[in-house]
């Protein structure tokens, strides 16, 4: 197939990267891409978020399949413009989209299909605000309603500083005040046509700058799958998927579809396990990073036949995806000042000794070629993958990688999946 995959970002590299291990000869394009997506796919000069130019594009050049992979295309209204033309395309029209870009619309679904989520307060003023944080109490989360780059939350016992985060965002929209949820954190794919859903293998990601779970909200530090320890709670990973199928995905991709907003593309679920039951966090209307780093490389079934069977409306052809018993750990290597203020610009070096590491391979965040090799461009810079058939395994192949590459300032966690080891 001729695919198109939009975005510049190390989620797109793993797609890119899953579609080529197929060896089943397709030929990939990346907009606008990065330096490492530049050694895999053929780079075209598009603006990702300009429905009109994606569409001529793909038309154009007989693309088979475009994937999108950030938010922002997504909210652009790419994909309308795309199947309006008949062009197959995975991801969500703007208005299913709203799941991710309103928090409120995705609370409001949430309530409409009975799935289950914690209590929550729109607030358009600064007053409204106080009287949400009184009303819920301590520790706080507030968000911002709209798109915010994965950094548009606060999860505080200070009161002063939940106040800070909403005046940050009240001048362009609301925020939620929500309850605060206390349970262990699972990220959980859904592939969907807009009447089918099929389930991925969950993961775990780490939010926070530090370890041991300091510092501020991040776009993503690292993430493992899969989780072992949901035996303790469920049984096995298998019975947790089918309790969350069955009560999450299934209701809000149907709720969808009743108000005419078909979902068609990645559902992510971020869950919480709360003493009450499993509950929803948050939705995203893409693949989320860095959890599609180590959910892809396990998948045994051909990622574009998914993809494909999901934009063309024939995912009840597919079964339900298989996964490896492989271990797959990734950590992130992140810029000076991140996530307030990057540095940016810092030579990379080391990465061939990296990717020479039994069972690693890199994945390009935010980087570009430069005279003297590459240079970091954004925050969050690679993502350094290990494989292997344990965990044990899998994280030393993850941090002797790391210890390989420099870049000055350069910051990263040492306890990534550290946890499920000591289990």
């Amino acid at each position: 197939m001729r695919i198109l995959v939009l975005g510049s970002g190390a989620r797109e590299h793993a797609i890119i990267l899953s579609l080529l291990s197929e060896e089943a000869g397709h030929e990939v394009f990346a907009a606008p891409g990065n330096a490492g997506i530049a050694q895999d796919a053929t780079i075209v000069a598009l603006d990702p978020n300009d429905p009109g130019a994606v569409t001529v594009f793909a038309n154009a050049q007989h693309i088979d399949l475009v994937v999108i992979g950030p938010e922002a295309p997504l909210v652009a209204g790419v994909a309308d413009a795309l199947r309006e033309r008949g062009i197959p395309v995975f991801g969500p029209g703007r208005a299913a989209a709203q799941l991710e870009g309103s928090k409120a619309f995705a609370k409001r679904i949430m309530d409409a299909a009975g799935v289950p989520t914690g209590r929550a307060v729109r607030a358009f003023t600064r007053a409204e605000v106080e009287a949400a944080l009184d009303e819920l109490g301590a520790p706080h989360v507030v968000k911002a309603d709209g798109l915010a780059a994965g950094k548009g939350v606060v999860v505080t016992a200070d009161r002063a500083e939940a106040l800070a985060h909403a005046d940050t965002y009240l001048p362009s929209g609301s925020v939620l005040v929500e309850e605060f949820l206390s349970g262990p954190e699972v990220s959980l794919f859904f592939l969907s046509d807009g009447d089918h859903v099929l389930p991925l293998s969950p993961a775990q990601d780490f939010k926070r700058l530090g370890d041991g779970d300091a510092g501020p909200n991040t776009g993503g530090m690292g993430a493992y799958s899969p989780l072992p320890w949901l035996l303790e709670h469920f049984g096995g990973e298998d019975a947790f998927v089918d309790l969350v199928t069955k009560d999450v995905a299934e209701p809000v991709i149907r709720q969808l579809d009743a108000e005419g907003t078909p979902f068609i593309g990645l559902l992510y679920a971020g869950l919480i396990l709360t003493d009450q039951g499993v509950k929803v966090i948050e939705f995203n209307a893409r693949f989320g990073d860095p959890e599609t780093q180590v959910v892809l490389p396990r998948l045994v079934d051909p990622l574009s036949e998914l993809l494909l069977a999901a934009a063309s409306g024939h995912l009840e052809d597919q079964p339900r995806p298989a996964f490896a018993d492989a271990v797959a750990v990734t950590v992130v290597l992140a810029s000076e000042g991140y996530p307030a203020s990057p540095v940016t610009g810092r030579a990379l070096t080391g990465l061939d000794a990296a990717s020479a590491v039994e069972g690693v391979h890199l994945v390009h965040a935010a980087t570009a070629s430069s005279e003297g090799g590459l240079v970091a461009t954004g925050g969050r810079v690679l993502n350094v993958v290990g494989l292997g058939t344990t965990f044990a395994q899998a994280r030393s192949r993850t941090y002797a990688a790391l210890g390989e590459i420099g870049l000055e300032g350069g910051q990263y966690r040492t306890d990534i999946a550290a946890g499920v080891v000591e289990r």
